[in-house]
């Protein structure tokens, strides 16, 4: 077996799979399949109103009671979200796409299937995360440069520096405080702002 392959499963083990759907043979099925395939598993019913927080994994139910659990969608949560669907109408449908699942499975469930769509599942879920995390970091830099862009405009009207002298000072201010340039022109527009309200921005 690969490297790969061991991390795999052994990820696998340490999985923690939530099922959310109500007793019967249907349940039964998938339950007893993701414990073969190694993942610890807890169920639950009914239909709670808020995301799990201590799972990795969520196969869950789509049906009216998803649709008034209220928020359930996978951009709340950090677990992989696999949806469990009796039809495939439009109102079923409607609700997979609210809850932006990472996998589908349909009925009637069979071992077969159920660990490959969990890996597709993680996968995806994995990816989605990556992005949004690098979507966060360049709205963090998009934020910080507008910050940095103002704090240099302070600097060049209260003390007639020129662009790259306001932004050398912020920068050398950034490196003695051991702080960042962005938190550094925060500083600087948190000062003039405070000297706005008490009528000091401007010399008499």
């Amino acid at each position: 077996m690969s490297t790969w392959a061991h991390r795999f499963f052994d990820d696998l083990r340490t999985l923690r799979v939530l099922v959310i759907h109500p007793p019967g043979d249907d349940r039964n099925v998938l339950v007893e399949q993701l414990r073969r395939i190694g993942c610890p598993v807890s169920v639950l019913w009914p239909f709670p109103s808020q995301l799990p927080a201590d799972a990795d994994a969520v196969f869950f139910l789509v049906g009216p009671e998803t649709r008034s659990a209220g928020n359930w969608c996978a951009a709340d949560t950090q677990a992989t979200l696999i949806a469990l669907s009796n039809y495939e109408n439009p109102t079923a449908l409607k609700m997979l796409v609210d809850t932006q699942a990472h996998g589908v499975i349909t009925k009637p469930y069979r071992s077969t299937g159920i660990l490959s769509t969990l890996v597709l599942a993680r996968a995806s879920s994995g990816y989605q995360q990556r992005l949004q995390s690098k979507i966060g970091k360049l709205e963090e830099a998009i934020k910080a440069r507008r910050h940095i862009e103002r704090a240099m405009r302070i600097l060049i009207d209260t003390h007639r520096l020129s662009e790259s002298e306001a932004y050398e000072h912020i920068r050398s201010r950034a490196t003695k405080l051991r702080a960042t340039v962005g938190e550094v022109a925060m500083m600087v527009i948190d000062a003039q702002e405070a000297l706005e309200k008490l009528g000091l921005d401007k010399p008499s």
